[in-house]
C-alpha cells in the first residue's frame, strides 16, 4: 500500500459527474496501490437507483465508501448544514484511518480539506475544478443584489485565495485557469489535468452494427441521414439557441440532416421551422457511446465568461474518443490550445463562421485521426498517471 487518501467530493458518485470524472481515477488509482476513503453528498432519488452497483465497485476495488446525503434546501443554510456533517465525518473517518492526503474536489469541500491540513498537517490538495463562486454569480445561481448572496461570494471569494496559497497542490481543468492564478502571483505548484474519458468504454470498434441499426429504428433515423449530436444538459451556460441556429445552416448544405440532442432536459421546440428532424433522447451513461456513434459530427457552445476559461467539458473528451469531429465556441476553456492539437476539432467566432464549420465536420466525419488525437490529451489513463504524479510527490515530502 502506497498511501491512505481521503476524497471528498459534493458530487455524488451516483450522478452521471461522479461516474465520469471521480470513481474511474479513483479504481485506477486505487490499482496502482493507493488506498481509499470517499465521502461524497447523494441525491436520493439516484442514490436508490444505483448505490447497490456503486457498493459493489467500490468493494471490488478496496475503495471505502461514505455517502451522505445532500441537501438543497433552504439555501445556503443547508449547504452549511452539509459542510457541519462532512466535518463529523472527517473527524471520525481520521481517527479510523489517519489519511496521508485529503483530495478535495471543488470549494465546499476544500473548506473542510483546509480545516483537517491546520489540525492534523496533513496533504491538502485543491482540485479547484474552475472559479467556482464567480461562476454561480455568472450563471444567475447567485445574485449580487441580493445581500445574503453577496456575503456568500464574498466568503468563498476569500477562501478561494486560501485554498490558492494554503494548498500543496492545486489541479486545474485549464492551461487558461493556470495562467490566471500565475497572474495572482500564486506560488504553489498547479497541475493541469482536464476531463478525461475511458477510451475502453468510449470505443467505436466496440459498438456492434446491429445495436446501432435498431437504435436508428428506434429513434426513426434513416441509415443515409447526416446526424449532428448534442450530448448533456441543456440549463444554465449551454447556448440551445445557437446551436439549433447551427443545424439551421447545416440544413442548407445537408437536406437529410437530424440534430439528436441527448440530455435529461426539456426543449419547447413550438417556434423551431425544423422541429420534426430533432430528437430529444434521455440515455443511461451505459448507452451513451451507441448515441454518439449513430452522428456524424457534433456540435457544443457554451456561454463565454470569465469564470468558464477554467472549464474542460467531459462530453468533448467523449465525443472526440468515439471518432466524432467537434465544432465548439471560443471563449471558454482551453479552445484555442486546442484547435491546432486536434485533427476533429474547429471552433467558431460567430454565425458567420458556421458555414466554414460545417465543411470542415462533414469532411472529417468518423476519421481515425481523431480518436489518436484526443487519447493523446484526454485518455483516463494519462489522467490517472497525473493524479499519480501528484500523490508520488507529496508522499516523498
Amino acid at each position: 500500500m502506497k498511501g491512505r487518501i481521503l476524497y471528498l467530493t459534493y458530487d455524488g458518485l451516483t450522478d452521471p459527474l461522479g461516474q465520469s470524472q471521480v470513481l474511474p481515477y479513483i479504481i485506477g488509482l486505487s490499482q496502482r496501490g493507493y488506498r481509499f476513503t470517499i465521502i461524497s453528498f447523494e441525491k436520493e432519488e439516484k442514490f436508490e437507483k444505483l448505490k447497490g452497483e456503486i457498493s459493489n465497485v467500490c468493494q471490488e476495488h478496496s475503495i471505502k465508501w461514505i455517502p451522505l446525503r445532500y441537501h438543497k434546501k433552504p439555501p445556503v443554510l443547508s449547504t452549511l448544514f452539509d459542510v457541519w456533517k462532512l466535518w463529523q465525518n472527517v473527524k471520525r473517518e481520521y481517527q479510523i484511518n489517519s489519511f496521508q492526503i485529503i483530495h478535495c474536489r471543488s470549494y465546499i469541500t476544500a473548506l473542510v480539506g483546509l480545516k483537517a491540513k491546520q489540525k492534523w498537517n496533513t496533504k491538502f490538495i485543491f482540485d479547484m475544478r474552475g472559479f467556482w463562486a464567480d461562476e454561480r454569480v455568472e450563471g444567475g445561481l447567485w445574485n449580487l443584489k441580493n445581500p445574503l448572496y453577496k456575503i456568500v461570494f464574498l466568503f468563498f471569494k476569500k477562501r478561494e485565495k486560501q485554498f490558492l496559497t494554503q494548498s500543496d497542490v492545486i489541479i486545474s481543468l485549464t492551461h487558461n485557469a493556470k495562467n490566471e492564478i500565475l497572474n495572482w502571483k500564486i506560488k504553489n505548484t498547479v497541475v493541469i489535468i482536464p476531463c478525461c474519458v475511458d477510451l475502453d468504454q468510449f470505443d467505436p470498434n466496440k459498438i456492434a452494427l446491429n445495436q446501432k441499426d435498431l437504435l436508428r429504428k428506434e429513434l426513426g433515423i434513416k441509415s443515409d441521414d447526416f446526424v449532428l449530436l448534442y450530448l448533456g444538459s441543456l440549463g444554465t451556460w449551454y447556448q440551445i439557441k445557437e446551436m439549433l441556429i447551427f443545424f439551421i445552416e447545416l440544413k442548407k448544405v445537408k437536406s437529410n440532416a437530424k440534430f439528436l440532442i441527448v440530455t435529461n432536459d426539456t426543449l419547447n421546440l413550438t417556434e423551431f421551422p425544423f422541429k420534426e428532424d430533432v430528437i430529444i433522447q434521455k440515455a443511461p451513461r451505459s448507452k451513451v457511446p451507441i448515441f454518439i456513434s449513430l452522428s456524424n459530427g457534433s456540435v457544443m457552445f457554451i456561454k463565454p465568461s470569465f469564470s468558464k476559461k477554467a472549464s474542460s467539458a467531459t462530453k468533448m473528451a467523449e465525443v472526440l474518443a468515439m471518432q466524432i469531429p467537434l465544432i465548439a465556441n471560443t471563449g471558454w476553456g482551453d479552445i484555442e490550445y486546442y484547435e491546432s492539437r486536434l485533427s476533429g476539432f474547429k471552433s467558431v467566432v460567430n454565425e458567420l463562421s458556421y458555414r466554414d464549420a460545417i465543411i470542415f465536420m462533414i469532411g472529417n466525419t468518423k476519421s481515425f485521426e481523431i480518436r489518436n488525437d484526443a487519447a493523446l490529451y484526454f485518455s483516463l489513463n494519462k489522467g490517472v498517471e497525473s493524479y499519480r504524479d501528484v500523490y508520488e510527490s507529496l508522499m516523498k515530502n
